[in-house]
């Protein structure tokens, strides 16, 4: 029986023992053959993303290390996390976006590109769920697609977008952008202040919180975002507070990276 076969009746036992040495077979083909030629590899392993930690916690240290042999394996394994982002189970699509992210750099480009390719609403957003999670300064180059997300007419979009903003921001330095691309960043966050839903309000607030933080908003606009964050506290002379709990709490942290 050839390994790839084996690995997958392993996996399917639902045993741990054996899910056990599925994954360690699975490592074991990797290191002797190389990431590169394992292709027949990532499918098994990718199962393991189907995992619910919640219903099998036995499971859960064997899910955390097959989404490091996923990561370790580089922008080899990008085309199959991409195709997996289609996937209708959520824990599997939310698994492979955070296997992208952690991939890095290397995934920016191909991430982008898929985004520009598709017109499905639900991929996009977990696309740019994706890129936000880069932890690399040329994610600067994935700015204008979160700006585009955060003003779509999709919620789920547009709520990816919006946290995606405050995500990059903390790993780019704030020469890397420049004004026009700024004051941008800065209109759809302040529209989206005002959206509907409380979730992406929240986002906006901490978004914008975060670009205090990291030095991007200056004098007049900390002093802008103070006032509105009182508003929102109800410490203004309206003492009409955001009805939200949740906005006014991303508002109370925001304050801090903008006191006045």
């Amino acid at each position: 029986m050839d390994t790839a076969r084996r690995v997958e009746e392993l996996l399917a036992s639902g045993d741990p023992e054996k899910v056990r040495e599925g994954l360690e077979a699975i490592k074991a083909e990797i290191a002797e053959v190389g990431a590169e030629n394992a292709g027949h590899m990532y499918g098994p392993l990718t199962t393991f993303f189907y995992i619910d930690p919640l219903d099998n916690p036995e499971l859960k240290p064997m899910l955390d290390e097959a989404l490091a042999l996923v990561v370790g394996c580089g922008r080899c394994v990008i085309p199959v996390l991409l195709e997996q982002l289609d996937d209708s189970d959520l824990k599997a699509q939310i698994a492979a976006a955070n296997a992208l992210g952690r991939i890095g750099a290397d995934a920016i480009d191909p991430l982008m590109t898929a985004y520009s390719e598709t017109d499905d609403t639900g991929r996009k957003a977990f696309i740019v769920y994706a890129l936000g999670h880069i932890r690399s300064s040329q994610v600067v180059r994935a700015l204008e697609v979160a700006l585009d997300a955060a003003s779509s007419d999709d919620r789920n979009l547009r709520d990816s977008g919006t946290r995606a903003i405050g995500r990059m921001v903390e790993k780019i330095p704030r020469e890397k952008v420049d004004e026009e691309l700024l004051a941008r960043m800065i209109e759809i966050l302040r529209r989206n202040l005002g959206d509907p839903n409380p979730g992406i309000r929240a986002k906006a607030v901490r978004s914008l919180g975060k670009m205090a933080q990291r030095g991007y908003l200056e004098d007049e606009m900390c002093a802008w975002l103070r006032r509105v964050l009182a508003r929102i506290l109800g410490e203004d002379e309206a003492n009409d507070w955001d009805r939200a709990y949740i906005v006014r709490r991303e508002a109370r942290e925001a304050l801090a990276h903008c006191p006045g």
